[in-house]
């Protein structure tokens, strides 16, 4: 089948959507072809998100939609040997590798494997063929497309992502590193869908990792939906490291049920254009849900992260920090929103947003929001935009510093409160070292680099020995 080109107007996506009907169903039940359809008919009535709506106020896709964009329904990536594309370069990072090229999963073996405790981890779409039941039990039921246009879009198209599914009382013992690569000789739009379900009692760690290996442009569609059943405990991080002439949409929905864990931090070190939404439903009582997040944008980049967490239940305790560096042109948004419904007495949910600018040109807006239908709860909220603290500042070159290096000493502190969130050691150093080459103007050099330090192949110099 071959690659199809069309621009993001609503009614050529609803042109294609039909045209290729027989590709997108594959071997996918009833019941997920009635919420594609029912994602569709919303995506049709409403179209893409504008500035008119309040969560996109301050983020327009429009500049973005004009390009001619690829779309690859048959996965024309199968045959490619993604390692001799990327090899990640987190030291001492023992986890349980996959890979995502252009949208479908690449796999060596088998697209889907099996542990010995009965963890499922796979492709998406031969999920969808081998395990229907656990499909249809879960897909679609944390997404909201009725309230999130982007994610109607995504479930319209749905074909495959990332699979996981833990059964009750099983530990997955290392991480499992979903690595997320467009790479493609022409702008290509790509819309992964991800389902992840920790059963009673499961505990899994995810590392999801955004990169792109062309300075090409890629507009990426995501959804994810993370279902945290009874007693469950999930760690998630999100290290986005994108080229400057991409877009980013990632849909996260959360679904936790009582005594569930839930910690969860998006890192955005690169991207040009980046929207993160997050969206918790705290279903039961005694629950905990934390959300860590850091953007470091310049330039021209524009980073937005949207949160909402409801709090349906009572007894359980949300808490949220997102913290953001910005420079030369660039612009972030903050829109966190905490509902707590009225039953859900003895909620202790927690809310905070912190920007530093490094230029009169940079502007961050932020926008956090309490809505309380309960009596007994202790709910916070807080958000300051500013620039480094003169005082501090003085007191360090008073003591011997130079401008700049004490300037990156202090944004290096304040990035390093989220940082240390991450429970991975090995991948908590990495990040580390990745801010603070980032803040130091350094890690958008990797990619031109002639060493190639993420690569296995050796590394040749041609040498003209008549120059010499």
């Amino acid at each position: 089948m071959e690659t199809t080109y069309t621009s993001l107007t609503k009614d050529r996506l609803l042109e294609l959507y039909q045209k290729e009907q027989k590709a997108i169903r594959g071997q996918a039940t009833p019941m997920v072809n009635r919420i594609r359809q029912h994602a569709f008919t919303r995506f049709r009535d409403n179209g893409f998100p504008t500035t008119k709506q309040e969560s996109w106020r301050f983020t327009d896709l429009r500049p973005l939609l004009n390009t001619e964009f690829a779309f690859d329904f048959s996965n024309q990536s199968r045959n490619i040997d993604v390692d001799k594309l990327f090899t990640c370069d987190v030291y001492d990072l023992d986890t349980f590798s996959i890979t995502l090229l252009n949208g479908w999963f690449v796999y060596k073996h088998a697209p889907l494997t099996r542990l010995a405790d009965g963890t499922i981890i796979g492709s998406l779409a031969k999920a969808m063929e081998v395990y229907p039941g656990i499909i249809d039990q879960y897909i679609g039921r944390a997404a909201k497309p009725d309230q999130y246009e982007m994610a109607a879009l995504n479930t319209a198209f749905l074909q495959d992502g990332l699979f996981i599914y833990v059964p009750e009382g099983a530990h997955v013992e290392k991480p499992v590193q979903l690595i997320n690569i467009a790479n493609a000789e022409h702008p290509v739009f790509l819309q992964p869908r991800h389902l992840i379900i920790a059963d009673k009692g499961a505990k899994l760690t995810l590392v999801h990792c955004d990169h792109s290996l062309t300075h090409n442009i890629s507009f990426t569609n995501t959804v994810m939906e993370l279902y945290a059943e009874e007693n469950a405990v999930v760690d998630h991080y999100k290290i986005q490291n994108k080229g400057r002439n991409s877009a980013l949409v990632t849909n996260n929905f959360f679904h936790q049920n009582k005594n569930s864990r839930l910690s969860s931090n998006i890192i955005t070190l690169n991207g040009g254009f980046t929207k993160n939404i997050v969206d918790v439903s705290i279903n039961h009582s005694d629950c905990l849900s934390e959300h860590y997040g850091l953007y470091l944008v310049d330039s021209n980049q524009h980073v937005d992260n949207q949160l909402n967490i409801d709090h349906v239940a009572a007894h359980s305790r949300s808490n949220q920090l997102y913290k953001g560096i910005l420079d030369d042109d660039a612009t972030a948004v903050f829109s966190g929103k905490v509902l707590v419904r009225r039953h859900a007495q003895q909620t202790q949910a927690h809310q905070n947003n912190k920007n530093i600018l490094l230029t009169d040109n940079a502007k961050a807006n932020t926008q956090p929001h309490l809505e309380i239908y309960a009596d007994d709860v202790k709910c916070s909220h807080g958000a300051t935009v500013g620039q480094l603290d003169p005082e501090a500042m003085f007191y360090m070159r008073s003591r011997g510093l130079c401008e700049r290096t004490a300037r990156q000493m202090m944004m290096i502190a304040f990035a390093s409160e989220v940082v240390q969130k991450i429970s991975i050691e090995a991948l908590k150093k990495r990040i580390h070292n990745m801010v603070e080459k980032r803040l130091k103007g350094e890690l958008s050099i990797c990619d031109q680099c002639v060493l190639h330090c993420n690569s296995k192949e050796p590394t040749t110099f041609n040498i003209d020995l008549s120059k010499l």
